[in-house]
This record gives C-alpha cells, sequence and structure tokens, in this order.
C-alpha cells in the first residue's frame, strides 16, 4: 500500500448517505465492509511503522540512559501526519477499490 499516493482527507469530512450505501443498498453493510478494510489498513500500517522503528532499536538493560534518535522521531512524525485508517478505507470504498461479495 503507498501511502503517499492517496488522497484520503487528513480531516474529518461529512459524506453523502446515498453515495456510501449505493454498492450495497444497505448503509450498514457498507460501514461494515468500511470497517473492516480499516482494520485491515490499521494492521498494515501498524507493522510498516514497527518494522522501521526496530531498524532504530537500541537493547540496552541500562534504564539510566535514554538516546534521543532523530530518525525515529522522523518516521514517527510522518506517521502521525497520515490519514486515518479509516479514512483510507472510506476513500478506497468511494474509488471502487474494495473488492466484497453478499454471502447470503
Amino acid at each position: 500500500m503507498d501511502l503517499k499516493k492517496t488522497n484520503a482527507p487528513v480531516n474529518t469530512i461529512t459524506y453523502n448517505k446515498s453515495v456510501i450505501e449505493e454498492p450495497t443498498g444497505n448503509v450498514y453493510e457498507a460501514i461494515t465492509i468500511i470497517a473492516r478494510r480499516a482494520n485491515q489498513i490499521n494492521a498494515e500500517i501498524k507493522k510498516e511503522l514497527l518494522d522501521k522503528l526496530d531498524e532504530f532499536a537500541t537493547y540496552n538493560d541500562s534504564l539510566e540512559e535514554v538516546f534521543e534518535n532523530k530518525e525515529q522521531i522522523e518516521v514517527s512524525k510522518y506517521y502521525e501526519k497520515l490519514p486515518k485508517p479509516h479514512a483510507l478505507a472510506v476513500q478506497e470504498w468511494l474509488d471502487d477499490k474494495i473488492y466484497h461479495r453478499d454471502t447470503k
């Protein structure tokens, strides 16, 4: 997932309910699908962030020494500025990038 190329909003915005429910015909089903995708995106971002932060990890048993790693801080700031997983999921839903099927 390329987070730089997304056009999801960083701030909260209001969506038209009929646009959200259009693919399924049921707003609750659409929100459930979006929520599941948001959980997947959150897991991907968290794994990616932990992998990047693990590169900077120092394993010392001494509690008195605290190191400030500028690269680690920059990586954390980058991920803080990204759109939230639910915003990414809604944007994917509106762009018709989420595959879903009716299992009834």
